[in-house]
């Protein structure tokens, strides 16, 4: 079920959005890129790296290649470090993604 919006309704979004944009441009271009940010991005990221540092691994292993499965396992440690970065070692030492940079 879809409901459209009226004339007067249109209008005011418009207005928001252009007030949004004049405002915060960065927060503005985060919302119409529909890209994931911040932690999201960090998990997703994160995971894929894990599998295809696993995936790797195990090719290397298939096909004996000792190059491409110290490759897998370096990736998969790279993702583990990312995907685990933003949570429990965040939460160990305090920081998050608003504080400032020293």
């Amino acid at each position: 079920m879809t409901v459209s919006l009226s004339d007067e309704e249109r209008r005011s979004l418009e207005e928001l959005e252009r007030e949004l944009a004049s405002t915060d441009p960065d927060l503005a271009s985060e919302l119409t890129s529909g890209r994931p940010r911040g932690e999201a991005a960090r998990t997703i990221l994160g995971t894929l790296a894990v599998l295809g540092g696993f995936a790797m691994v195990i090719a290397g292993i298939m096909t004996q290649l000792v190059v491409l499965g110290v490759l897998g396992f370096l990736l998969a440690s790279a993702g583990a470090y990312w995907l685990l970065a933003g949570t429990w070692l965040r939460r160990r030492f305090g920081t998050h993604d608003d504080d400032p940079a020293p």
